[in-house]
């Protein structure tokens, strides 16, 4: 687990945190700029996904002391019960932590920057058992770079158990090459070989950034979903959002390029509502992509 960091902080840096906080609370008081739920209704027995790369802290770009607030009004407002996040660095992601309060709790393996990470809220789901492991030629070398890939990808990946509808399930969280289509295909193939370790009769929620538009003959989407192993839950879903694409760049794509980030069950589990939610206060975006949801149900045992 990452380092807890300083509670500590600088007074200028509180400041500004702070004022970019109040900016975004008097946005949420404006009929104008306040954004609606992307995912307003969820049954008792659904369960709330989101996948979302947060960007990492250190990254150009608008400040992650100016995104930090916005991601913390994002998550309140949408109230998920389980969000896979990518990209996100260790302190990064203690202060999502820390902003998220007692009913969130975060899961995370490995001590490299950017690690595939959940958000779980308690109330809802309890972890069971968790499991790491790297994309590449040697999965169990944490840190390991594969197949002419940039950096070092991983998987994450977590038994819960579900307390309202006593359901257990695996969540799979990851972050695809985005410069090599071999890494990514191979890294496809080894989630799908992994699986194999997994109690089949359990249903299982694969979220991430697969840096791959989604789609009829798009590779990694025909291994994962085409083969049948997967089902698409934009694809399912009953009702839908607006398609755009969902690595925006602050706002600069935000209708162009492809559905990168996908929420994507085994066979069986269905799918009442999806959305791409283009969350942003006054112009302001809390990533360069999107957040992707889904409500789900898995079906009786």
């Amino acid at each position: 687990m990452p380092a807890e960091p300083s509670r500590r902080r600088r007074p200028h840096r509180a400041l500004g945190l702070a004022l970019v906080t109040a900016l975004v609370a008097v946005a949420a008081w404006s009929h104008d700029l306040a954004p609606s739920a992307a995912i307003a209704d969820v049954e008792s027995d659904e369960l709330h996904v989101m996948s979302f790369n947060l960007r990492h802290a250190t990254a150009p770009g608008p400040s992650w002391r100016v995104r930090r607030p916005l991601v913390r009004a994002l998550i309140h407002q949408e109230e998920p019960h389980l969000v896979g996040t990518q990209e996100g660095q260790p302190e990064q992601l203690a202060e999502i932590d820390e902003d998220l309060g007692r009913r969130y709790g975060s899961l995370r393996r490995g001590k490299h920057a950017q690690e595939p990470q959940f958000f779980f809220d308690r109330r809802r789901l309890r972890p069971l058992e968790t499991g790491h492991y790297a994309l590449s030629d040697a999965p169990d070398e944490v840190g390991s770079r594969g197949w002419g890939g940039c950096c070092a990808r991983s998987v994450f990946w977590v038994r819960f158990r579900d307390e309202v509808t006593s359901q257990q399930f695996y969540a799979v969280n990851t972050h695809l090459e985005a410069f090599s289509a071999r890494a990514r295909r191979k890294s496809a193939a080894l989630i799908l070989e992994r699986m194999q370790a997994f109690d089949s009769t359990l249903p299982v929620v694969l979220t991430g950034d697969f840096n791959e538009p989604a789609g009829q003959g798009r590779p990694v989407h025909r291994q994962l979903v085409g083969s049948g192993r997967f089902v698409d839950t934009w694809e399912q879903a009953a009702r839908r959002s607006k398609l755009v694409g969902t690595f925006h760049k602050f706002g600069r794509r935000k209708r162009e390029g492809g559905r990168i980030d996908w929420v994507l069950t085994s066979p069986g589990v269905t799918t009442r509502r999806a959305a791409i939610n283009t969350f942003a206060v006054g112009g302001r975006y809390p990533s360069d992509h999107f957040p992707v949801q889904a409500v789900i149900r898995f079906p009786t045992p």
